[in-house]
């Protein structure tokens, strides 16, 4: 577009406006055009610009939208970015470009330490946003007392500067001109006069000071110094009425103090989300300070944005600290209200949490009825104020779907936890047939589940194992290397005969003898389906409830009570939603498994039998490479291909024996894949749990143990648990000397 012209239709001191579906959309201002093409200079388009709309070039910003995204503005800050608006804009003749102007006064820091030794604080302010009355703006009336004449509200968020991006924040304010009328005016507690009062201040645009600020009365004076502006309030007689006594309506100090700037607390903002929080509880903190910057021209760093969230989530959700108090009421009414449950808990010798585990009875009598002897266990952090791990038993019912057996909240992922949920689990699903565990051999899970189940079968996490060998080859072989390893590595593992195994990997043995080595030493015995002696019906990975861990993580940031309730409302949820769906199937197995029995019955219709006495028959058939014959023993319920021993339901020739000999393939069917086994998975119910937090008042309820949040809290962001991948990232390597780490321009060859 060489030589082409560019209409850019400039737009200024209208406002965007957030649409149902997240887009953006200019409203409002004024608008100008003006001729850009590739010659033209970012400060010639300001200064035009400038002059246009009549105000400064040195402080003003020009956005515009990505073609077809109307949810992201890009800002134009050099001359490239201006370049490239022309080259996102095409063949288009005109763009549309939003000017706005960023002049801000220095801000208004006070000089007066907000600490307890000042006896006199500043209040705080913020542009206005309508609250409640009843909001957590303020401090309650109980407090007074101990906080003497300290901070209204609560400690500010650093110093923090505001800036009023242009005049409609200030009308916004209007609003509250009138929420302080003058002398006689009557309010219902001292919280909803401070509040009328910080409106008031915000409004008329000044600051205050509390002079008296008890459960009797309270003085407050202008800021500034030496003007006559006050207001004094107390209790009006014989009444829980509070009363404006004396006002002195004069200002001379014309708001200077706060023209510049104004400053916000963690709980005043926290007040202007929590509703947003409410209804979207993954309201990320940096979309947080976006937002009240461009709503009510605030600027917060993350931190801020990040505390501010805290608080209102404390305000929606209830305190994190009283929801550990409550865990031996809530353990109590989970048993009260679900006979059978079983739920413990731990705390450590300074009364400090330590551990909760938790299984319905619901789900105990499921997994024992209706569910295949084989448990899955898997681990996710929690993103709560206090972390922590979150450990989980889940199952698989008769249609693949997820089942959770039980759960558990603990301080941290190691051998000593695990051995005690193992336990615990172990006293839940009492069971006389042998169980095989689809789980991670790190983190102490090897050993506890050695320790505690002696008898069972442990199938090694195909995930983490292929993980931890990506892991130690990384460094040693090129990324195409690898990936031909480990994709020969999963090979190796799903063969189902000791060939297959073997040949996998020699194919390993032919890139790296190295690998190879690892690969046998590695104990296939607890992976490789030609060596592993359980049934774990081709499931091979242990993060199989999915389904589960999303739960979790829509609930894992409540406190430790709701975070629990949600999750068994969610189960409780599945198990009605399951049972409802079941009792309209009419088939023998479950709809899936009977599409898979349809599927290898098609495929049998081509395989010719041989009869032979006893149980014992020969089976041919042809493929690709030629004539194949397998034996099945129907007695034993096991064909040569492996494919009825691994899945649990029979394979095509099996199915060709059965229709030979005139047998019905539903008798050779694994019974955890009937519909009736399905039913009885969901047959039992989870009731719900009433009054989670904020049990009913009763005398009687005596809690003998004091449960505290935990001592230690890890430092930082809380760390997500990396999920393996079976995807290998491409490594770098140099095009000089083809050296692993490193690229041309870091290389040290000579």
């Amino acid at each position: 577009m060489a030589g082409k012209k560019i209409i850019a239709i400039c737009q200024s001191g209208g406002d965007f406006v957030t649409n149902k579906d997240g887009s953006l959309s200019y409203n409002g201002g004024e608008a100008y055009a003006i001729d850009i093409d590739e010659q033209s200079k970012l400060s010639d388009f300001k200064s035009e610009i400038a002059d246009m709309f009549n105000f400064s070039s040195a402080n003003m910003s020009i956005k515009y939208f990505l073609p077809g995204n109307k949810k992201t503005l890009i800002t134009i800050s050099k001359d490239k970015d201006l370049q490239r608006m022309l080259n996102f804009v095409g063949e288009s003749s005109t763009v549309d470009v939003f000017v706005v102007s960023e002049e801000a006064t220095a801000p208004n820091f006070s000089n007066m330490p907000a600490s307890r030794s000042s006896r006199t604080t500043v209040s705080e302010a913020v542009v206005p946003v309508v609250a409640p009355v009843n909001a957590a703006v303020g401090i309650n009336d109980d407090d007074i007392d101990q906080l003497d004449m300290e901070m209204p509200n609560e400690t500010p968020l650093d110093c923090l500067p505001i800036n009023m991006i242009d005049g409609r924040h200030r009308k916004a304010a209007q609003v509250w001109e009138n929420t302080i009328t003058g002398v006689d005016q009557r309010f219902n507690s001292f919280n909803e006069f401070r509040e009328a009062l910080h409106k008031y201040s915000i409004a008329h645009g000044f600051a205050y000071r509390y002079k008296k600020n008890d459960s009797h009365r309270v003085t407050v004076k202008c800021k500034a110094q030496g003007c006559p502006w006050r207001i004094y309030a107390s209790r009006l007689s014989t009444t829980q009425l509070i009363c404006i006594k004396r006002m002195n309506t004069t200002h001379t100090c014309e708001g200077a103090a706060v023209k510049a700037g104004y400053r916000a607390t963690k709980g005043w903002v926290g007040s202007i989300i929590k509703e947003k929080l409410k209804a979207s509880p993954n309201y990320r903190p940096k979309d947080i300070a976006d937002d009240i910057k461009r709503e009510y021209g605030i600027q917060l760093n993350y931190s801020q944005a990040w505390r501010a969230k805290e608080i209102a989530r404390e305000q929606l959700q209830g305190s994190f600290k009283e929801a550990y108090n409550l865990l031996p009421f809530f353990c109590e009414k989970i048993k009260e209200t679900n006979p059978g449950s079983i739920v413990t808990f731990n705390t450590k010798d300074d009364s400090s949490f330590h551990r909760l585990f938790v299984s319905f009875h619901a789900s105990i009598t499921g997994f024992l009825q209706g569910c295949r002897p084989l448990i899955f266990l898997d681990s996710t952090t929690l993103n709560s104020k206090y972390q922590g791990m979150l450990l989980a038993a889940t199952a698989a019912d008769a249609e693949d779907g997820i089942f959770p057996v039980a759960f558990a909240v603990v301080d941290e992922e190691n051998e000593d936890n695990w051995t005690w949920f193992l336990r615990e689990l172990k006293s839940a699903v009492s069971t006389s047939s042998q169980l095989t565990f689809v789980a991670d051999f790190q983190n102490g899970l090897k050993r506890a589940l050695a320790d505690v189940f002696d008898k069972c079968y442990h199938s090694y996490c195909l995930r983490h194992l292929a993980d931890k060998l990506n892991r130690d080859l990384k460094g040693q072989f090129s990324h195409e290397a690898r990936r031909f390893m480990i994709k020969d590595f999963y090979t190796a593992a799903r063969a189902p005969r000791h060939e297959g195994f073997q040949c996998a990997a020699e194919s390993i043995k032919s890139i790296s003898p190295e690998a190879y080595d690892w690969v046998i030493q590695s104990e296939p015995e607890h992976w490789a389906n030609a060596f592993f002696g359980g049934a774990r019906y081709n499931h091979m990975i242990s993060s199989f409830g999915e389904e589960f861990y999303c739960w979790v993580s829509e609930a894992r940031e409540f406190p430790i009570t709701q975070m629990i309730d949600v999750l068994r409302g969610k189960m409780m949820e599945s198990i009605y939603k399951r049972r409802v769906d079941s009792s309209r199937w009419m088939t023998t197995l479950t709809p899936s498994n009977e599409e898979k029995l349809q599927k290898e019955t098609a495929m049998a219709r081509s395989l010719q039998v041989l009869l032979t006495e006893g149980s014992i028959f020969e089976v041919r058939g042809e493929c690709v490479e030629g004539t194949f014959v397998e034996v099945v023993d129907i007695d034993n319920w096991d064909c040569s291909c492996k494919g009825w021993q691994l899945t649990g339901l029979p394979c095509c020739h099996a199915i060709a024996v059965f229709e030979c000999i005139g047998r019905s393939s539903y008798d050779y069917c694994s019974r955890y894949f009937t519909t009736e086994s399905f039913r009885l998975t969901y047959s039992e119910s989870i009731h719900p749990v009433p009054n989670v937090d904020r049990p009913i008042e009763d005398e009687s309820l005596e809690i003998a143990v004091t449960v505290t949040p935990p001592t230690k809290r890890p430092p930082g962001r809380p760390k997500k648990k990396q999920e393996p991948i079976d995807l290998i990232k491409r490594q770098l390597q140099c095009s000089k000397c083809k050296g692993l780490g490193h690229n041309k321009k870091t290389c040290k060859e000579p």
